[in-house]
Formats: C-alpha cells, sequence, structure tokens
C-alpha cells in the first residue's frame, strides 16, 4: 500500500472516529460548570428568576449552573458576550424582550439577537401593570384614560429606560387614547422612586418590581399589559378587556445559547427547564412571574414575531437609544 492510500485511510478513519465520538460527548453534557449570563445588573427581574431555574436545572443535570451580571448597554454588552462565546453550550444568556427583540431597532449592533443566538426555552412572562401614586385620582382604566385626556400634554410618565417594554407600552396606550405625555426615562430603581414621590403620574412597571409597594397600598395598579391577566394578582384587569383588545405589551424571559451549538445540548437544556418549571410555580407567581416552557422551536417563531412588531412600533416612534 503506497503513503499517499495510507494517509488517506488514516484520514477517514480519523473523520469516522470524529462523528462516533460527538454524539457521545453530547451525551456527557454537561461534564463541567454552565455559566448563565444574565445582561442586567443583579437583584432585577432576570437574575431572580434565573438564579431559581438554574438552582432546579443544577439538580437535575448534576451539574453546577453559576448566575453572572454582565449588564450594559441595555443587556447589550453581556448578550453579545455569549453570542460570541464557544457555541459549546458552556456559556449560556437569560434575557428579556429588549435585548432579542428591541435593542436591534434603538442600536446598531456588532451582531444579530436573531441569527447569532439559538433560541432554548420561554421560561418565564411578566405582564407590566400600569400603576399610579395614590394622589392621581383614578382607580379603574376608564378613569385613567378620562383622566389623561383631561391633562394631555401635562403628564408624566417614567421608564426603566429608552425601548424597554416599560416605556413601549405606556407608548402604546398613549397613541390608542390620544393623549400627548411626557416621557422621562430612567436607569432602574429611579422611575420607581420618583413615581412613589409623585414627580411623574403613571409608569408600566414590571409586576415584580412593584408588587411590594402594590400590596403596602404605595402604588395603585390600573390594569396588567397582557392579554390574559396574571397569575400571581389575577383580580388586576387587563387593558385590553377594557375597551382595547389586542393590547399587549409585556416582558417575557428565557434562554438562549451562542449560534452553532449542538441541537442535542440545546434539547437537553430544554428539557431541564421545561421539567423544572412546575416546582418553580409558587415561588414564580409569589414574584409576579407566570412559568411558560415550551419548545425550542416555538420559542424561536415567537421571538421572531416580537421582533418584527417592536421594530415597526419603534420605527414608528422614531426613537434611538441615548
Amino acid at each position: 500500500m503506497s503513503i499517499k492510500t495510507l494517509a488517506r485511510a488514516f484520514a477517514a478513519a480519523t473523520i469516522a472516529g470524529a462523528c462516533i465520538a460527538a454524539p457521545a460527548a453530547h451525551a456527557d453534557y454537561p461534564d463541567r460548570p454552565v455559566k448563565i449570563v444574565v445582561p442586567f445588573t443583579a437583584g432585577g427581574t432576570t437574575d431572580i428568576l434565573t438564579r431559581a431555574i438554574g438552582n432546579k436545572i443544577s439538580e437535575s443535570l448534576k451539574q453546577t449552573f453559576i448566575v453572572e451580571a454582565r449588564p450594559g448597554a441595555g443587556g447589550n454588552i453581556g448578550s453579545e458576550y455569549v453570542a460570541r462565546a464557544a457555541p459549546d453550550g458552556y456559556t449560556l444568556l437569560a434575557a428579556s424582550v429588549g435585548p432579542i427583540a428591541v435593542n436591534s431597532s434603538l442600536n446598531k449592533l456588532d451582531y444579530d439577537p436573531l441569527t447569532d443566538l439559538v433560541p432554548v426555552v420561554q421560561f418565564a412572562d411578566v405582564p407590566n401593570v400600569l400603576v399610579v401614586p395614590p394622589d392621581v385620582p383614578v382607580h379603574t382604566v376608564a378613569e385613567f384614560v378620562a383622566y389623561a385626556r383631561q391633562h394631555s400634554g401635562k403628564l408624566n410618565y417614567s421608564s426603566t429606560g429608552i425601548g424597554t417594554s416599560s416605556h413601549l407600552a405606556s407608548y402604546m396606550l398613549m397613541q390608542k387614547i390620544g393623549v400627548q405625555a411626557t416621557h422621562i426615562p430612567y436607569k432602574g430603581a429611579d422611575a420607581l422612586n420618583d413615581l412613589l414621590s409623585g414627580r411623574v403620574q403613571f409608569m408600566f412597571a414590571t409586576i415584580p418590581s412593584v408588587i411590594g409597594q402594590i400590596k403596602a397600598g404605595k402604588l395603585r395598579p390600573i390594569a396588567v399589559s397582557s392579554i390574559r391577566r396574571s397569575a400571581s394578582m389575577p383580580d388586576i384587569p387587563t387593558i385590553a378587556e377594557n375597551g382595547f383588545p389586542g393590547f399587549e405589551a409585556g416582558s417575557w424571559f428565557g434562554m438562549f445559547a451562542p449560534k452553532g451549538t449542538p441541537p442535542e445540548v440545546v434539547a437537553t437544556l430544554n428539557k431541564a427547564v421545561n421539567a423544572a418549571l412546575p416546582g418553580l410555580k409558587d415561588k414564580m407567581t409569589a414574584e409576579g412571574a407566570d412559568p411558560v416552557g415550551g419548545s425550542a422551536q416555538a420559542f424561536g417563531e415567537f421571538t421572531r414575531k416580537e421582533q418584527a412588531k417592536w421594530s415597526a412600533l419603534v420605527k414608528q416612534m422614531g426613537t434611538k437609544a441615548e
């Protein structure tokens, strides 16, 4: 046998061996600690939900899942970090509607959230709730609409930043009722602080961020922005059921992996999170989140629809990130 023939045979055997070994490696996943990047500051809704899920899947997959905060640029810094990571399932992203479906319309990104990240599973839906301080004399959607129209051009509303679901929900409602109001974007908790002090008159906030103030009577809930009522606060009506059918502007949270992550790894993670959610239902509901779950494919379709929806609204608004 010639040297050339031997070389070809050796190469073929090497390729065949690699093809056989690869599934075995995936079958052992995870065989070392996994990092889940949260692209926001620690202690927020994304961080709280991700840590709860990470603890559960650490138990089921017999491996440590470490949650690491990489905040900045509205979630873009942490998201890009994961998009550039090795596609081996050991660096994951837990993100929300902003970094995945909104930010690409506000910023020029060096990556595409829809193609450079692989959807794994949606783990939570977190409605925004329209809240007002006690000195704003409204208790229902109808009263809020009448009050806003009466004071058009004089009201201020806060949000956790330009392009956040908090901002977009308020813009959508003002557009539907034909009212002008001034948007005041904040970073983090300052948005809530100024609402509590009465410097702004209303805000759409995620339920987990204001559930304590609502229960304490420091804020009055008017309605939630989801199509269905929230399991955590079922007595609060939806905006959709109060004369605005189809109104939906909430937050959602899910897990992603870098492009090229093996399907077997995605399937393992998807299965683990879906199995964990029933045991977390009470905890998540108490935090103001509704568990979701489902297939990776369904989550991918959902994120594409969300991106199309919000990019159209951002274009209409003509707004850009600061």
